[in-house]
């Protein structure tokens, strides 16, 4: 009974993060044509919304531990859900993400992306989408800011493991931005799938800056090692088995 209920939570929840998602599209699409910054300030009342309405709907709060970065840096994250891309976006002021390209056509996302500096790419062309990536940041088509990419390629299930793509390194090394590694453990309240959201503490924890210099092999290993330590330990934390 008690998880039939909590179901029944979880499905209002997420109509009424939809619905809301609409209003507020109505609200300031007309207001972020004209100045890019009410872009901003919808992403981040609409994350703030969400999680808000997330603690007093299905119990499940939410916490941001470490530094969030205000500078001019690249952010790669660990990605188990799509809670994690609302908590990274509501800690940082200018957020901007690597995308898959077909999410520019997405109604309300597409437009917001293009808007706020977002840089798409082809997943399925591995060597010209690194190269895009690349043309698109320096070329100024994506904005100064903090720009978020998953080293991983994909949202990864809590507990499951995917091997670290090397454009996260390239990315680094060509901007020579500082990297700040993100872990996570949402993905063990909120699943890649699914209307079930489970109550409890989904943490993104901001990691120390790896500055710029590393060779490309030592970056990756310090990237995957950094984010795989800190995601197990917080899913540990989640009461989640996890293997070391």
């Amino acid at each position: 009974m008690r998880h039939a209920f909590q179901w029944l939570r979880s499905l209002v929840f997420i109509v009424q993060m939809y619905l809301m998602m609409a209003v507020l599209a109505v609200f300031f699409t007309p207001l972020a044509i004209l100045k890019r910054d009410y872009a901003f300030s919808a992403i981040h009342t609409y994350c703030r919304w969400v999680r808000w309405t997330a603690g007093w709907m299905v119990g499940l709060q939410t916490e941001i531990r470490g530094e969030a970065p205000t500078d001019e840096v690249v952010i790669a994250s660990k990605h188990q859900s799509f809670l994690d891309i609302i908590m990274i976006t509501s800690a940082v002021p200018r957020p901007k993400f690597i995308m898959k390209k077909q999410l520019k056509w997405a109604p309300i996302l597409g437009y917001y992306a293009y808007r706020i500096g977002c840089v798409a790419v082809d997943r399925g062309k591995r060597g010209a989408a690194i190269k895009q990536m690349l043309a698109d940041v320096k070329s100024g088509a994506a904005l100064p800011g903090q720009l978020i990419i998953f080293p991983q390629g994909t949202r990864v299930g809590a507990g499951e493991t995917k091997p670290y793509k090397i454009g996260t390194g390239v990315l680094y090394r060509e901007t020579g931005q500082p990297c700040v590694p993100a872990s996570t453990n949402v993905g063990v309240f909120w699943k890649r799938h699914g209307i079930m959201r489970y109550p409890g503490l989904a943490v993104v924890e901001f990691h120390p800056r790896i500055e710029p210099g590393l060779e490309l092999s030592d970056f990756m290993k310090q990237l995957e090692d950094t984010i795989e330590t800190g995601s197990n330990a917080l899913m540990r934390e989640a009461g989640m088995e996890v293997s070391a």
